[in-house]
């Protein structure tokens, strides 16, 4: 499973883009349940954000979703956070 997050926005404007292979990892499973529940709370267009907050696209093998701060789920926030600390 290919995980990508890509976040826009905030204060700078600044871009950042991270990907994570779960291919072969023992936490694989895991990655697959938080990354399906952090799909299924997704948007199919891109949501309305605040100021400065950040917006979110989410792609599971080719299947992007949208969220923004503040209404991220926990689901999400987690999957969002892991893929851009662990992800190229």
């Amino acid at each position: 499973m290919r995980i990508q997050v890509r976040r826009t926005g905030g204060f700078a404007g600044i871009e950042r883009f991270a990907e994570v292979n779960t291919s072969g990892r023992p936490d694989a499973y895991d990655w697959h349940a938080l990354a399906e529940r952090a799909l299924a709370a997704g948007r199919g267009t891109p949501p309305l954000g605040v100021p400065d907050g950040f917006a979110y696209e989410i792609t599971v093998d080719g299947k992007t979703v949208y969220c923004a701060d503040p209404r991220l789920t926990d689901e999400q926030r987690t999957l969002i956070s892991r893929v851009l600390k662990e992800g190229a």
